[in-house]
């Protein structure tokens, strides 16, 4: 798939809301028979140009162990914060979730983005008071995004009020059958 050129006069704005409105994120594109990189997804020249050095390629990321969470907490907790700032992501070990659980997590998460859109559709939003929605990049229109993540995503709120289980995509139920 090539990428298309930049225009000089490009409008992000109308670009973004015209994606945003067909509900079909990143999935509909292909869907569609897409040819080419839509101008929104393409980040600026500058950093295409970035070299990167092979040498500083290998990474250790944060890795949480919640073995003893009864007896570590508050230094689980500053392990949690520290990794958030710094990465904005970490790994979690000794969790408890039973590894079939995750899997099925894994294919429910599948089985949900396969589907034909208009059974993804209702879930498509950008409102944050859902507990349960879908989308392409929850930050789209951000002004801090040089471009668009080439991802969708299904979002559930966990904590402190998690959905009910009504409330999740029936391809994605199994996991929340676990939990409660």
């Amino acid at each position: 798939m090539a990428a298309s050129n930049t225009q000089q006069n490009y409008d992000k704005i109308s670009e973004l809301k015209a994606f945003d409105d067909t509900k079909a994120g990143v999935k509909g594109l292909i869907d569609g028979g897409i040819t080419k990189v839509p101008q929104i997804f393409i980040h600026p020249e500058a950093l295409e140009k970035k070299t990167i050095n092979p040498k500083n390629t290998h990474f250790i990321f944060p890795l949480i162990d919640l073995q003893n969470i009864n007896l570590n907490n508050k230094e689980i907790v500053k392990q949690i914060q520290e990794a958030s700032e710094t990465w904005g992501f970490f790994q979690v070990i000794n969790h408890g979730i039973p590894v079939p659980v995750l899997d099925e997590m894994l294919r429910g998460s599948l089985r949900f983005h396969e589907q034909d859109i208009d059974v993804k559709k209702p879930y498509y939003s950008r409102d944050v008071a859902r507990k349960v929605m879908y989308n392409c990049n929850f930050d789209l229109f951000s002004e801090k995004s040089l471009a668009a993540n080439w991802r969708d995503s299904l979002y559930s709120v966990m904590a402190p009020n998690p959905a009910n289980p009504e409330e999740i995509p029936e391809t994605c139920r199994y996991f929340f059958t676990y939990i409660y």
